[in-house]
């Protein structure tokens, strides 16, 4: 079930699943996305962890940054999961997250590691795509809106296999994407054109396990191996026949995975 709570003056959908008694889990979805890509994971989960996932800011039926915020950080959305553990009962939680749900782990892993029982981050980087690509990308969508881009966007997702075997799994995201909110989106591109890791990260306790596709265009293999390095995790375990979003792909994979390294 759906539930809500203001957080700095700004709504923030999220859903807090499972028995109190278990261990939390809370887990953070890609850009563009919304946390119903979990959807798929929850019943191998809840037989383990009480389960907290939540919309980014414009994103699902989480509210809006207004017009006023210029500028964001991987620091604001730590901070987000944070006191979402804290609403949660929770000092402490096991934390997964994708693409830029690995960015608020790594920030985590980078500031607030005392927190974290075990971390595993899928699709992501120490630093993701460069600065003028991001960029290019939010003005067009302050130009144009996320659903006249939805089509360029989402493509860039999901694999070859996923798309066979989902025939509306294209139409069906790029519908979700346009229902988000542009300045948002666009400050969370800026936002990622702006964070680099590789200087700030080092050796992390706990140490994340990390999760890649092979057919993953946005953060290939090559962008793992180096997050790796950098915080002394093992080599990333590439998924076969799997793009960026492994929970919409291959879910019962991804649970396994992320079921034995939170043991």
């Amino acid at each position: 079930m759906m539930s809500m709570i203001t957080l700095n003056d700004r709504l923030v959908a999220y859903r807090l699943l499972g028995d109190s008694h278990k261990p939390l889990m809370i887990m953070a979805h890609p850009l563009g996305m919304t946390q119903n890509i979990w959807d798929d994971l929850l019943p191998d989960l809840l037989a383990e962890f009480r389960v907290l996932t939540w919309d980014l800011p414009g994103h699902g039926a989480s509210g809006a940054w207004p017009e006023t915020v210029t500028t964001v950080s991987p620091q604001h959305l730590a901070e987000e999961a944070l006191a979402l553990a804290r609403h949660a009962g929770a000092e402490r939680f096991h934390f997964v997250g994708t693409s830029i749900g690995g960015v608020i782990g790594q920030q985590l892993l980078a500031a607030s590691s005392e927190h974290l029982l075990s971390v595993t981050l899928t699709n992501t980087g120490a630093q993701i795509g460069t600065a003028d690509a991001w960029n290019t990308r939010a003005a067009k969508v302050r130009e144009l809106g996320l659903s006249a881009m939805a089509r360029e966007i989402v493509p860039r997702w999901f694999g070859p296999v996923a798309c066979r075997q989902q025939p509306a799994l294209l139409k069906g995201w790029q519908h979700i994407l346009g229902q988000g909110d542009a300045h948002s989106y666009a400050l969370l591109c800026e936002m990622l054109g702006q964070t680099d890791f590789r200087a700030t990260l080092g050796p992390c306790e706990p140490l994340p396990q990390l999760i890649g596709g092979r057919d993953d265009m946005a953060t290939p293999a090559a962008t793992l191996n180096e997050l790796a390095q950098i915080c002394g995790a093992p080599a990333p375990i590439i998924m076969q026949d799997v793009g960026h979003v492994p929970a919409v792909e291959a879910p019962s994979q991804l649970s396994a995975l992320i079921l034995a390294h939170a043991h």
